[in-house]
């Protein structure tokens, strides 16, 4: 592999300024022919100044396409593409810098879906990088002396939350497996930002600040994130971190055998374990039996797009299946986009489907996840028997009956804590590989410990687990717990393709992430995935429709205004909920509504027919998509 240094050191503006020349910055406008977009309706829409902020089209290019929440990122990636690395390579060059300039959503000490296309074979896979709990961890983690419920901030940080990471494995499985580069190489990039430092940008000094209070009960994190007056850093300062690069230099000479069996691993354990905020269990067997799991896609089909997408312990693919399924079952392509029956579809279907999620999703190889029963489309036509135009479907929902052993009253939902500080991005090569990771440490900045000399904060990812029974009697039989409870122990991981004979693994906790990959009459067309908590689902279904039915680009898809429903209120955001006839008008129908600040970070690539391709970065947060 040719050896590269991309330039990574730079301010935004003058990065594209020295990028332009380059030639590594696609042309905002293209010949008509590079427009061209696979989808059902030929008529092409662009149309986005009436949707939202952000830039008017995609980033058109002909080679390969990078789309991420950060421009260190962004270029890493790129550059690793034109230094001849596939788009695994890439993924995993974007994942090491985004620990360093994103360490508030993700970052080596969380965990990660990372969902591909190999195009060589034809084949798609899942590659399961999320944190398990330690084996010792149990439903009693999260209830006080008198057996009562801890309070969710209580909970969130400290050594307690953090689960064993799986980011650093499923990056040199995706590199071993199917990349062409060294974890040496792979990591350079990251470890020579770290060294020389960025400038801090207003999106992370505003992390910085907002959760400065929590950060500061960690004298190594307050150390890191702070100046040396005992302040939080601030726009415009220079952010570096040796401590990271000299991490990143052992993974380099090591290999990932450190991070979970050698000092790294010491140094983690001791972290979790020695936390001065609710010590934790993790042991050194935990980390050591930690494995990235390959799992089945689950897929489903739409109006002809195959849509494939992550299995449990990820809800996503099931949940965004089930949601398009409803959509499909009751008319939703015939609908104006953005009135109020297209939006009554979009969130009676969400709705619907957050019901079942909450009821039957969890890790699989703990839980007996309906999967199948879920994405049957004579089940979708069912629930959308009960649908109509006239009023809402009422929430929350309960459960539908998927089939045994699901017969059973459905309980209450337990409260949603999934955060919303979570990163995607999304990578396609010359050869028209694909990869779309999603990656996360949980709540901003996970559990608020930096591992001392290490430079990477840990994860609070155990608390995705439901802290509460869903029955009302708690002390009923055990099979009472909701699927996704915590549960000690290791089990064979019988979703695995490796089956019941691989080594058993812990729990993991079950996470809303939709990666997502789209196929057409055989040919890949669209890669896309966002962050944003349990409205992730939603997310991804409103920017893959806009694509899909209503025939956007994928640049005025991310940008229109969205609405997500979790089983309960209508999420609208701003465009949406300024419209007040639109408003008044879901309001007669039953809907309740809520206005939303902007929410997600779609970074999506659409390949055209015609060979180009079509990058689009969310402007809600700081992403760039660059092409060559």
């Amino acid at each position: 592999m040719k050896t590269f240094r991309p330039a990574l050191a730079l301010a935004p503006a003058l990065a594209l300024a020295l990028l332009a020349p380059l030639g590594l910055l696609a042309a905002r406008s293209a010949p008509a022919a590079e427009q061209a977009v696979d989808v059902s309706d030929p008529e092409v829409r662009t149309d986005s100044g009436d949707l939202g902020p952000g830039p008017s089209g995609p980033f058109v290019a002909r080679h390969g396409m990078v789309a991420t929440s950060s421009l260190h990122a962004s270029v890493a990636a790129l550059e690793t593409l034109r230094a001849g690395g596939n788009a695994f390579d890439a993924a995993v060059v974007a994942q090491f810098v985004l620990s360093l300039t994103e360490p508030y959503a993700s970052g080596i000490g969380g965990g990660l879906f990372a969902l591909g296309y190999e195009a060589e074979s034809g084949t798609v896979f899942a590659l399961d990088g999320r944190e398990e709990s330690p084996a010792d961890f149990g439903p009693e983690q999260f209830r006080d002396e008198e057996g009562g419920t801890l309070p969710f901030r209580e909970h969130a940080t400290g050594g307690n939350a953090a689960g064993v990471p799986g980011t650093v494995a499923a990056c040199v499985r995706l590199l071993e497996e199917r990349g062409t580069l060294s974890l040496a190489e792979a990591v350079a990039p990251a470890a020579r930002l770290a060294r020389d430092g960025f400038v801090v940008s207003h999106s992370f000094a505003a992390n910085v600040a907002a959760h400065w209070d929590r950060l500061q009960r960690f004298p190594e994190s307050a150390r890191l994130f702070g100046r040396e007056d005992g302040t939080p850093l601030q726009a415009g300062d220079l952010f570096r971190n040796p401590d990271f690069a000299a991490t990143l230099g052992r993974l380099a000479e090591h290999g990932a055998g450190d991070f979970y069996r050698g000092e790294i691993a010491a140094d983690i354990v001791a972290a979790v374990r020695d936390a001065s905020v609710r010590p934790g269990l993790m042991t050194p067997e935990d980390l050591a039996g930690y494995r990235a799991v390959e799992r089945r896609p689950v897929e489903t089909d739409y109006h002809g797009y195959r849509i494939v997408g992550m299995p449990p312990p990820s809800s996503g693919g099931i949940s965004l299946g089930q949601m398009l399924n409803l959509l499909e079952a009751t008319g939703f392509r015939e609908l104006p986009r953005g009135g109020a029956d297209s939006l009554h579809r979009l969130i009676d279907a969400q709705n619907l489907a957050f019901a079942d999620r909450n009821r039957y999703l969890a890790d699989a190889d703990f839980a007996d996840v309906p999967g199948a029963a879920l994405l049957d489309k004579e089940y979708a036509r069912r629930l959308a028997d009960g649908l109509g135009l006239e009023r809402a479907a009422t929430v929350p929902a309960e459960a539908g009956e998927a089939g045994p052993p699901f017969w059973h009253e459905p309980a209450a939902a337990a409260a949603d804590t999934e955060s919303e500080s979570t990163t995607h991005f999304s990578v396609v090569d010359e050869a028209r590989n694909l990869v779309a990771i999603t990656s996360t440490i949980e709540q901003h900045f996970g559990c608020g410990i930096v591992v001392p000399g290490r430079g990477f904060l840990l994860n609070n990812q155990l608390t995705d687990f439901d802290a509460a029974p869903s029955h009302a009697d708690a002390a009923e039989a055990a099979e009472a717990d909701p699927p996704n409870a915590p549960e000690a122990g290791r089990r064979p991981r019988r979703s695995a393709l490796d089956g019941e004979d691989g080594e058993p693994g812990a729990k993991r906790p079950r996470s809303s992430m939709t990666p997502t990959l789209v196929f057409h009459e055989g040919e890949p067309r669209l890669v896309l995935g966002s962050p944003g908590g349990s409205r992730i689902i939603g997310i991804t279904l409103n920017v893959l429709v806009g694509i899909l039915d209503h025939g956007l680009d994928p640049q005025a898809a991310v940008n229109a205004p969205r609405v997500v429903a979790r089983n309960g209120p209508a999420e609208l955001e701003l465009p949406y909920h300024n419209d007040k006839d639109l408003r008044r008008e879901l309001e007669s129908r039953g809907f309740k509504t809520t206005r939303s600040s902007r929410f997600g970070s779609v970074q999506a690539i659409l390949v055209g027919p015609d060979g180009f391709l079509q990058g689009a970065a969310d402007p809600r947060r700081e992403g760039i998509a660059l092409g060559y």
